[in-house]
C-alpha cells in the first residue's frame, strides 16, 4: 500500500510539473503563481483575524463572481487578471483557505495593511508582514519538499518555473512614515534615509524569496498615495492647480526610484544568479490612468465609489453601504484601492506592454516563456 500512495504521488507531482492536462482547455503559462503583497492584492488572509484591514462584508465584492471574498475592491484585483492573462482557469486561492497538492498551483500570501517593516500596519490590528508571509510561503516549500521526497531535486526546478508577485511598501508609508502620531520614523528618518532603510530590508526579503526557489519575480512600484481619496480628503494643497499632496509623493518616488535600481541590480546575474527580475511602474501607470481618464472611459478621477464625507475618502466603504450605480466611471473604488476595471488596465499593461517605462526590463508575459 506504500509503494502504490508513492506512485499516486509521483503521478499527480509529474502531472502538475508538467503541464499535462488536469483540466479542460489550454495549459497555464507557467505551472504556478505565488503572490505577496498588502490589501491591493489580499484575497482573504485577512478575514479570520483580528484587525480593521478586512473587506469580508458587502459592498466589496460586490461585481466579483463569487461574491464577498475578502477582496479589497467591487471585483478583481490586478493578480486575479494576470492569473487569467497567464492561463489559469482559476484565481490563486488565499493561504489562509490553501492546502495538499493544490499549494502546487499556486497561493496568494497577502495580508491587508501589511508591510516590509514588521510594525507597519499595527495601527489597524493583526497582519501578516512581508516577513510573516516569506514564513508561510516556507512551511509551503516545507510541504511540497514532501510531495517531491522521492526525487527533491525536482523541486528547485519546478519552482524556477513559477512566477511571484511581490507589491509591497503602500502600507510603510501609508500606516507608518506618514503617520507620526502613531510612528516614529518620520522623526528617526529623512525621506531619502527612510527610502534607503525600506530598500536595505527588501533586498534581505527577496533573496531569502530566491533561497527559496524563486527565480521568476515581479516587483511592483508604490503608487500615487498622494492622489488616493484618502489624503485628498486630508490634504489643503496650495497653489494653482495644487490637487495631490506632494510632499508623500515625492518620498514615494525616492522608494521607487531606488527599487528600480534594486531590480537592475539583481538582474546582473552576480547577485541572485539564475534569477529574471521584472519592475512593474505602478506610479507611471497611475497618473497615465488620471491623465488620460477619458480614454480609458473614467470620469471620477478623485472620489472613491464608495465611502464617507469628503471625496468619500474621509471614512472607507461601510458595511452595507451603496456604493456609486455605475463603477466603471471611477478609478477609486473607495478611499484607498483601485475599482475592478482600473485593476484590469494596471494589470494588462504589466502584462504586455513593450514601454520600458511601464514595465522593465521585460513584461510579465515575457517572463513567462523564459
Amino acid at each position: 500500500m506504500a509503494m502504490l500512495n508513492d506512485i499516486v504521488l509521483a503521478t499527480l507531482i509529474l502531472l502538475w510539473s508538467s503541464n499535462i492536462a488536469c483540466s479542460q482547455g489550454p495549459q497555464p503559462q507557467v505551472p504556478c503563481f505565488y503572490i505577496f503583497g498588502d490589501s491591493l492584492v489580499d484575497n482573504g488572509n485577512n478575514n479570520r483575524i483580528l484587525t480593521l484591514a478586512r473587506a469580508n462584508y458587502r459592498p466589496y465584492g460586490l461585481d466579483f463572481p463569487r461574491g464577498v471574498t475578502g477582496r479589497f475592491t467591487n471585483g478583481q484585483t490586478t493578480v486575479d487578471v494576470l492569473a487569467q492573462l497567464l492561463g489559469f482557469p482559476d484565481f490563486i486561492p488565499p493561504y489562509a483557505n490553501v492546502r495538499g497538492f493544490a499549494l502546487l498551483r499556486g497561493v496568494n500570501y497577502a495580508s491587508g495593511a501589511s508591510g516590509i517593516r514588521d510594525e507597519t500596519g499595527n495601527n489597524l490590528g493583526a497582519h501578516l508582514s512581508m516577513n510573516q508571509q516569506l514564513q508561510n510561503f516556507g512551511r509551503t516549500v516545507q510541504q511540497m519538499r514532501r510531495m517531491f521526497r522521492r526525487n527533491e531535486t525536482r523541486l528547485p526546478d519546478y519552482l524556477s518555473k513559477c512566477i511571484f508577485y511581490v507589491g509591497m511598501g503602500s502600507n510603510d508609508y501609508l500606516n507608518n512614515y506618514f503617520m507620526p502620531n502613531m510612528y516614529t520614523t518620520s522623526s528617526r528618518f529623512t525621506p531619502k534615509a527612510y527610502a534607503a532603510a525600506l530598500l536595505r530590508d527588501y533586498s534581505r526579503q527577496l533573496t531569502e524569496l530566491y533561497k527559496m526557489g524563486a527565480r521568476k519575480v515581479v516587483v511592483t512600484a508604490i503608487g500615487q498615495i498622494g492622489c488616493i481619496p484618502y489624503e485628498l480628503a486630508r490634504y489643503n494643497g496650495s497653489g494653482k492647480g495644487a490637487r495631490c499632496n506632494e510632499r508623500i509623493n515625492n518620498a514615494i518616488l525616492l522608494f521607487n526610484s531606488g527599487l528600480s535600481k534594486l531590480v537592475d541590480t539583481f538582474n546582473n546575474g552576480q547577485q541572485l544568479p539564475g534569477s529574471k527580475f521584472v519592475y512593474t511602474n505602478t506610479y507611471k501607470n497611475s497618473i497615465d490612468l488620471v491623465e488620460n481618464a477619458a480614454s480609458y472611459g473614467f470620469e471620477v478621477v478623485d472620489n472613491g465609489c464608495c465611502g464617507v464625507g469628503r471625496n468619500n475618502g474621509q471614512i472607507t466603504c461601510l458595511p452595507l453601504q451603496n456604493p456609486c450605480a455605475d463603477r466603471r466611471r471611477y478609478i477609486f473604488w473607495d478611499a484607498f484601492h483601485p475599482t475592478e476595471v482600473a485593476n484590469i488596465i494596471l494589470a494588462n499593461i504589466s502584462y504586455s506592454s513593450k514601454s520600458k517605462s511601464d514595465v522593465h526590463p521585460i513584461n510579465i508575459q515575457q517572463l513567462g516563456m523564459l
